[in-house]
């Protein structure tokens, strides 16, 4: 293991880099190599406090860098050292991106690659990593948001290496396949939808303007590709967070600029649906779910049967967290990794991510905070997820939306406050 060690605004802060079977399953084949940043407070760096392994929601994304001991890394730090593992493929660990993937040979060569970065094998390589920080310790871990979905993975595969697991909008059902998720989801980001509009009134009449405008015109992003109504509606992705209504409405009023789409309004949309900073979102937005069966594009099947979404409606809706084989078409960052993204879509025969059984049967203590209107992860499959799942215990909140942690320090404080109430 590579380490390397700074100190700034009070945390010391060290980086670890280890190399990890490409392939758990064949741990004397290829390497890759999986970074994590270490936190601890500058005062307590002698202390034998536990550690906090985070595990970012995405998929595909990269974890938090924080600067500073704001936001609830911050509140974490007065108890724990703190662990941000970069998930394979993303930050600093080995990335998957347009740039490395077509090294690896032809479509169906970079399909079988890309099915070894799914939770389980994230969950081993913390294991390893977990080794080498911890020894035979256990630690924390606290998903938000995707990587909830991890941590029951982790408890399927390993809970041996867990003392107690915190969980943020990420309480996913071991069982649901994204079909299943996207019957919900629709309907809760139309929820999200009105909730906006009732805010900002205009601006339903303002989306609809826009999307009839590329519908009869060809206007070209910053990066050069044409901008579709279908991409517009991408839009909403960030509907189900909480800052979110006033910064698409201020990225709307300047839309246009006479009769024309305004280039600040391009660069700025742009930068909202671009995946080039974290392209495996699109590509396992649904692999994620599979278990056993092809996903098959549940996204794009649910949107053909949902009128009210068509990008010529009137009564305008944006989207979701949902992505379809248009983005790969038309994302220059997508494009490169089309053929296999397609053919993981038909896949069948993905092995399954959790043990439901052990699940049952489970003694770490979970401590999860549902959001009630959450338009990512449904609390009707989250609710399911506690009843299924022993030892867990819920904390149901419509004080937040998705990114509560983020938005609050008093989220994960809740739930440390939870855990020690029990001792």
């Amino acid at each position: 293991m590579i380490t390397a060690t700074y100190r700034q605004h009070g945390i010391v802060y060290t980086d670890h880099v280890i190399r990890v079977p490409l392939d758990h399953a064949d741990p004397s084949g290829e390497t890759i190599e999986v970074f994590a940043r270490e936190l601890v407070d500058a005062s307590k760096v002698d202390s034998d406090l536990p550690r906090l392994l985070y595990l970012q929601g995405g998929p595909g994304g990269k974890a938090v860098r924080p600067a500073n001991r704001g936001g609830f890394v911050g509140r974490a730090l007065d108890d724990y050292r703190v662990v941000l593992l970069d998930q394979r493929g993303t930050g600093r660990s080995t990335p998957v991106n347009r740039q490395t993937l077509p090294g690896r040979g032809d479509a169906a060569a970079q399909a079988e690659y890309l099915t070894h970065f799914r939770a389980d094998s994230i969950v081993r390589d913390a294991e390893l990593l977990r080794h080498e920080l911890c020894g035979e310790a256990r630690w924390d871990t606290l998903g938000q948001s995707y990587g909830g979905f991890i941590t029951l993975t982790y408890l399927s595969l390993a809970p041996h290496g867990i003392r107690r697991s915190f969980v943020t909008g990420g309480l996913s059902s071991p069982t649901a396949n994204a079909a299943d998720v996207y019957a919900i989801t629709y309907d809760r980001v139309a929820e999200r939808n009105e909730a906006y509009f009732a805010r900002h009134p205009g601006d339903r009449a303002l989306a609809a303007r826009i999307s009839a405008y590329l519908a009869e015109r060809e206007v070209r992003m910053p990066t050069g590709e044409r901008l579709s109504p279908r991409r517009f509606q991408g839009l909403g992705v960030g509907l189900g967070q909480r800052g979110s209504f006033d910064a698409l409405h201020f990225l709307l009023e300047e839309a246009f600029v006479g009769s024309e789409l305004s280039d600040t309004f391009l660069a700025g949309l742009h930068a909202e649906v671009s995946l080039a900073p974290r392209p495996l979102y699109a590509v396992f937005q649904e692999l994620i779910y599979n278990q056993g069966a092809a996903s098959d594009w549940a996204a794009e099947r649910e949107y053909q049967q949902r009128d009210e979404f068509a990008a010529d409606n009137p009564d305008f809706l944006f989207t979701g967290e949902m992505y379809y084989p248009f983005h790969f078409a038309e994302d220059p960052a997508l494009v490169p990794l089309a053929p296999a993204a397609q053919l993981l879509a038909g896949r069948s025969d993905w092995p399954a991510l959790y043990d439901v059984d052990r699940l049952r049967r489970n003694e770490v203590p979970v401590y999860a905070a549902i959001y009630h209107d959450d338009m990512y992860v449904p609390r009707e499959l989250s609710l399911s997820t506690v009843d299924l799942v022993d030892n867990v215990r819920p904390w149901i909140t419509n004080a937040y939306q998705h990114d509560g942690l983020k938005e609050t320090p008093a989220v994960l404080d809740t739930l440390l406050r939870m855990a020690a109430e029990e001792g």
